[in-house]
C-alpha cells in the first residue's frame, strides 16, 4: 500500500519555506497548510508583496541601509548629525538603534563581520565605502556598534586598527550588550545605554 503524502505542488512549498531562516520542517508545513486552507490567506497578495519587495528593495550604495527608488531614508535626512557615523554588521540592526532614539547620526552597515572559518574576509564587507566616506568627511567619531562575539569583536579590532591613522575618533559601544549576543536581540534600554556610554577605543 502507497503511504498518502501531500500533492506535489504542496511538497514543493514546503520546501520552499523551509529555506526560509528560522523555519523548520514543521512550521514550514504549518505555514503551506495555512496559505492552502484559510479563508484569511491571500497567496496572490503575498507573492505580489515579496516580488514588489524584491523589484523595489535595494541596498544605499553609500550607508548600505536599506533603499527604494525615492533613495534612502538615513542618508536624505539632513537633520542628521554628519560628524558621528556609526558602524553596524547588517542594515536590520539600524532599526533597532533608530527605535531606541539614543542616535542622532548616520550609519555605515558592512554587511557582515570577519569570519575566516565562513572564509569572510575584510574584501567581502563594504569596508571600502566606509574609508571612502571618511575621506569626504574628516574629524567624524566613527561610532562601532558591533556584536560582543567573537566574529563581532575581531571586526571592531580590526576597524580600530585600520583607522588609527585616520582623521577620526574611533568609540565603541559600551557592553551592555550580553557576550555572544547581537544588536538585534537587544532592547530599547540597553542600546541606549550602550550608545551612551560608549568608549573611545585606544
Amino acid at each position: 500500500m502507497a503511504r498518502a503524502d501531500y500533492p506535489q505542488p504542496v511538497v514543493e512549498l514546503i520546501a520552499e519555506l523551509k529555506r526560509l531562516p528560522g523555519i523548520g520542517p514543521r512550521s514550514a508545513e504549518r505555514v503551506a497548510v495555512w496559505l492552502l486552507q484559510h479563508k484569511q490567506s491571500n497567496p496572490l497578495e503575498l507573492s505580489e508583496s515579496l516580488c514588489r519587495a524584491k523589484e523595489q528593495v535595494t541596498s544605499c550604495s553609500v550607508c548600505g541601509f536599506f533603499a527604494t527608488a525615492d533613495g534612502c531614508p538615513v542618508c536624505s535626512d539632513d537633520s542628521r548629525d554628519a560628524q558621528e557615523i556609526c558602524v553596524v554588521e547588517q542594515a536590520t540592526d539600524v532599526l533597532p538603534l533608530e527605535r531606541s532614539g539614543a542616535f542622532k547620526g548616520f550609519y555605515h552597515c558592512l554587511g557582515g563581520k570577519l569570519s575566516p572559518l565562513d572564509h569572510v574576509t575584510p574584501d567581502d564587507l563594504r569596508i571600502a565605502p566606509l574609508l571612502r566616506r571618511l575621506e569626504k568627511t574628516p574629524k567624524v567619531e566613527v561610532i562601532l556598534a558591533l556584536g560582543a562575539d567573537v566574529e563581532g569583536e575581531a571586526t571592531s579590532n580590526y576597524l580600530a586598527e585600520l583607522l588609527a591613522s585616520r582623521d577620526c575618533s574611533v568609540t565603541r559601544i559600551a557592553q551592555g550588550i550580553s557576550a555572544g549576543g547581537g544588536i538585534d536581540h537587544a532592547d530599547e534600554l540597553t542600546l541606549m545605554r550602550a550608545m551612551q556610554g560608549r568608549r573611545r577605543v585606544e
